[in-house]
């Protein structure tokens, strides 16, 4: 157990302290007005030190899983019932969040909420692709798959495409939903709020996310590495995202969903091409 929690001290204490320049870069963009580049040395650094975290809790992997399957541990409601609520609030919870955020942003005219609402749903979109495409091509078996025990070496390229879910749990999809809308969000609120973001929103976002990469290993579902690269691909989507927007102000997706408006004269004659349809009776 000593070398257990000695090695996932050592992952976190890779990966946390490359989160805060994410934030810290976002912010820079917008005080100094400045157009930074898509991809910044910063980026480097940051994968970097998510491959070493990653590296480093893979030989943990079985003992982790077979540690928080303890039934001292599993019996306890309030790991049961905290499990549910992260993992329910990062799928789907992250979703209607984002868009409720972004649909009352437009409808009230706050072009902040709309933003942080949009960015954070695209980046969970991105993140998500990106991760089901690796689930199906690296066919990893989750935890509870194999009936002689945890076998975190079980891989096959491309089973996940073809064996499904059971088959698909490197990375892991909810740690990915969890830190793109954390970043997203962080670095979105820190060209408003730098200070609020460092000391508030940043570490609440953050400390949520990692409960919901816990809850998942917690559940059996994935291996401590899944949550490391689920984290990875998760804060990557989120601050691309956002910096996308930031060097491209003029996307076609931010130009349309957030600054672009429909005439009432337009909305009135799609209401009466809709009208003969709205009235027929569901079938």
């Amino acid at each position: 157990m000593k070398s257990l929690s000695s090695r996932l001290a050592l992952a976190a204490a890779l990966i946390a302290p490359l989160l805060s320049p994410v934030v810290r870069v976002a912010s820079a963009q917008a005080d100094s007005g400045k157009v930074r580049s898509l991809f910044t040395w910063r980026d480097g650094i940051l994968a970097a030190g998510f491959a070493v975290g990653t590296i480093a809790i893979r030989p943990v992997d079985k003992s982790a899983a077979i540690a928080l399957q303890d039934s001292s541990r599993q019996h306890r409601i309030i790991f049961q019932e905290g499990s549910t609520i992260v993992r329910t609030i990062a799928v789907p919870g992250s979703v209607i969040i984002g868009t409720s955020m972004y649909a009352a942003g437009r409808l009230a005219h706050v072009d902040r909420l709309a933003e942080v609402g949009l960015h954070g749903t695209e980046a969970i979109g991105v993140g998500s692709v990106v991760a089901d495409v690796l689930k199906d091509i690296l066919g990893r078996a989750r935890p509870f798959v194999d009936t002689a025990g945890p076998n975190p070496d079980d891989w096959q390229l491309m089973r996940g495409l073809h064996r499904g879910a059971n088959y698909q749990s490197f990375p892991s999809g909810h740690t990915v939903a969890a830190f793109a809308a954390a970043a997203a969000v962080s670095s979105e609120t820190s060209r408003w709020w730098p200070t609020a973001t460092y000391f508030g929103i940043g570490p609440v976002l953050y400390g949520g996310a990692a409960a919901v990469g816990l809850s998942r290993m917690y559940n059996n579902r994935h291996w401590a590495s899944d949550v490391i690269m689920g984290a990875a691909i998760g804060t990557f989507a989120g601050t691309k995202v956002v910096r996308y927007s930031l060097t491209h102000p003029r996307n076609r997706i931010d130009r349309w969903l957030l600054h672009g408006s429909v005439p009432t004269s337009d909305l009135r004659h799609i209401t009466l091409s809709l009208s003969p349809l709205l009235s027929k009776p569901a079938r």
